[in-house]
């Protein structure tokens, strides 16, 4: 069985990348200027959006207000949810490095750069180990009806 701890520590790790990406995405949209851009403008806005509601989610207490196998599995989902933002945040940076993207082309590996790469990478990681336990454990809880 894994330990509580283990489980909660990769969490908030998962949850603290995500807010990572979003304050990445926020402070290019805002102090890089990416807001006047043209469609990469509103995907920044979405994806710091979107990174921060996920990353608060998996640090929310549900375990306190919803039964053990339904919180194990809220946490999984929000989990392979910010995998798969965090994942798709990394291929697009990938992508616009090397060619354009929505007209757009990144250029170079400045620091902002690095820590998108870094928090999208861990975020991917982390999550996916989240989901994949918080649902095994889920499959292994015993149900009220069954008990």
């Amino acid at each position: 069985m894994h330990k509580p701890i283990v489980l909660g520590g990769l969490r908030a790790l998962g949850a603290l990348s995500l807010l990572a990406v979003a304050a990445v995405h926020l402070y290019e949209y805002y102090s890089d200027h990416y807001s006047a851009i043209p469609t990469i403008g509103p995907l920044f806005a979405l994806n710091g959006a979107g990174a921060t509601a996920l990353g608060l989610l998996l640090l929310a207490p549900v375990s306190t207000f919803l039964p053990r196998t339904a919180a194990r599995q809220a946490i999984a989902l929000v989990a392979v949810a910010g995998a798969a933002l965090a994942a798709t945040s990394l291929a697009a940076l990938l992508i616009s490095e090397t060619r354009p993207l929505f007209g757009f082309m990144e250029v170079g590996y400045r620091a902002v750069v690095v820590a998108a790469v870094v928090s999208e990478s861990v975020a991917v990681l982390v999550l996916t180990a989240v989901a994949l336990l918080h649902w095994r454990l889920a499959e292994r809880t015993p149900t009220a009806a069954a008990g």
